[in-house]
């Protein structure tokens, strides 16, 4: 008999090992105050009342969202191509609303954020034989969801090479009923080649339970499974781990900084020693018989006593600019180096002083990062098509082509080229070369729309003689 609370205890290795560093990775993705409160660290000489106040004012610059938008923004800046796609499925990806680009935004995201995503390919579950009016209305179809891969507890390949099978946990809130408190319940789903199991874990026994299951005759497992090659694939952490290890510092150093500040505008007291003293005696009860109190904690936001041997005068002290301005300096260069262990590095300090060789290898690099991505994305997409063929062949198993011309160039240098190279004495078919290549450095500040690009391009083969 199938031990089905075994179920539940299940972790894949790669699982077991990476789970709190994905979780991290999420929370420093997803950031706000909630990240700030785990992330931010009290130093040794720090009081409680002064980290509890630094604590609060701390803000957070997301820097780990930003590289992993903005690699998926640049792989998708230019949508793919897709020969013979079915046009409703290409405007509902997943059933739900989502496009094909925006489902794989979301994939591509999860892979920077990760190293590792999945996409699962479903059919809504139904009865009763489908006609096509039927297909129609209810839109009985196959489709496509992103799948974190902290959803995703175990799997196994085959001697083939393929999955054998993969559990997913789904924490279903069923809500549905106005008028009954919300349920929530823990599943995991199993996937075979040939089958499909619901498995639930009750509440309050702890009891778990075969739900539902069902056939779906695929003979292959619906998921589609992802890994960075040079991460994961080479049993390597991933590099966005280390992306938000830098991004801790910046915050921790920043906040520093916005303490500084703020200590700048209200200084610390220093009184004399013997004034303190005798406010303790004078004040050790006030007009209303009660115990008078005097700080002496080394904080910002009470006073510290010093003895007559030193200056013996009542004085504001604070943290000089240099020390903000260090901070800010060490911020902005780990800022830099993040980006440039990234791979999105596109151009030194300065562009004058940068040379055009140091150009062409910062361009070269990013477009080199940016293709390798561009292959993962592509593969993904196309055993989607092929799965959603499996469930309903129907659908047709397009083409489909990535685009790979990442220029990353310098617009105005390339316009005082394309200008040179127009001044060039030559034919007819040379000008209209300059003028074609004058056409992708104009989209690079406009998009064009297919209709205007052949008008141009028409007027171009016609007009330059």
């Amino acid at each position: 008999m199938a031990d089905f609370e075994y179920i539940f205890k299940r972790q894949h290795p790669v699982y077991r090992k990476n789970r709190e560093c994905w979780i991290r990775n999420r929370k420093a993705y997803s950031g706000g105050g909630q990240y700030i409160e785990s992330a931010l660290i009290k130093h040794v000489s720090e009081v409680e009342l002064e980290f509890t106040e630094r604590r609060k004012r701390a803000y957070y610059l997301n820097y780990p969202r930003k590289i992993a938008r903005l690699i998926t923004h640049y792989v998708l800046s230019a949508s793919p191509q897709r020969r013979n796609a079915n046009e409703e499925i290409i405007e509902d990806f997943s059933r739900d609303g989502l496009r094909v680009n925006e489902v794989m935004r979301q994939f591509s995201t999860m892979l920077n954020v990760y190293g590792a995503a999945w996409m699962l390919i479903e059919m809504p579950s139904f009865s009763g034989e489908v006609d096509p009016a039927r297909k129609q209305q209810e839109r009985i179809r196959p489709y496509a969801v992103a799948v974190s891969p902290l959803t995703v507890i175990d799997w196994a390949y085959g001697n083939d090479g393929r999955l054998e099978w993969a559990l997913i946990e789904e924490n279903i809130y069923d809500s549905q009923d106005p008028f009954s408190p919300p349920q929530g319940r823990r599943q995991r789903r199993l996937w075979t080649r040939e089958e499909w199991f619901l498995f639930e874990k009750n509440t309050q026994g702890g009891q778990v339970v075969l739900r539902e299951s069902g056939r779906h005759n695929l003979s292959i497992v619906p998921l589609v499974h992802a890994v960075e090659s040079d991460g994961f694939g080479m049993e390597a952490n991933h590099w966005f781990e280390d992306v938000v290890r830098v991004s801790d510092a910046i915050l921790n150093n920043e906040s520093e900084a916005q303490m500084n500040i703020v200590k700048q505008m209200f200084g610390l007291l220093v009184i004399s020693e013997n004034f303190a003293r005798g406010a303790r005696q004078v004040n050790s009860k006030n007009s209303n018989g009660e115990a008078g109190k005097f700080s002496h904690v080394l904080a910002r936001s009470a006073a510290i006593w010093e003895s007559n041997d030193e200056k013996g005068i009542s004085r504001y002290i604070a943290p000089g600019g240099t020390e903000t301005r260090h901070i800010r300096e060490e911020n902005i260069n780990l800022k830099k180096e993040m980006f440039d262990f990234v791979g999105m590095a596109v151009q030194k300090d300065s562009r004058s002083s940068q040379t055009a060789e140091s150009k062409a290898w910062d361009n070269q690099n990013v477009r080199q990062f940016l293709v390798s991505r561009v292959d993962i994305l592509e593969q993904v997409e196309q055993k989607c098509w092929e799965l959603m063929h499996c469930w309903d062949n129907s659908v047709k198993k397009p083409e489909i082509i990535y685009n790979r011309e990442f220029s990353v160039v310098d617009l105005k240098e390339t316009m005082e080229t394309l200008l040179g190279l127009n001044s060039i004495t030559a034919g007819t078919e040379y000008r209209r070369e300059v003028a074609r290549a004058a056409i992708t450095v104009l989209e690079k500040i406009k998009k064009i729309s297919p209709e205007v690009r052949r008008v141009i391009m028409n007027e171009i083969e016609h007009n330059i003689k």
